[in-house]
């Protein structure tokens, strides 16, 4: 089983300035095919890793979806900020 929370961070954390303020949970999801992860990080690291135009979310939502395919799993990933 992949450890989708531990993916992301590995993805995310080489983008971000302040990696202390960075953290991914995963949350429980009414659909048991569908893994909801939220990207918590301070507002400017949140707009890095949103990217123009949601460049970097859409990049990093491809990626996440290719490596569940062989468990057939949906992705659903939320940048916040605080």
């Amino acid at each position: 089983m992949i450890e989708y929370e531990k993916v992301v961070m590995d993805l995310v954390s080489p983008i971000v300035d302040d990696k202390t303020s960075l953290s991914v949970k995963q949350m429980p999801s009414l659909d048991e095919n569908e893994v909801l992860l939220y990207v918590y990080a301070n507002s400017d690291d949140v707009a890095r890793l949103i990217g123009r135009k949601g460049s970097m979310a859409s990049s990093i939502r491809q990626m996440m979806s290719i490596a569940s395919r062989d468990e057939n799993k949906r992705i659903t990933i939320k940048f916040e900020s605080y």
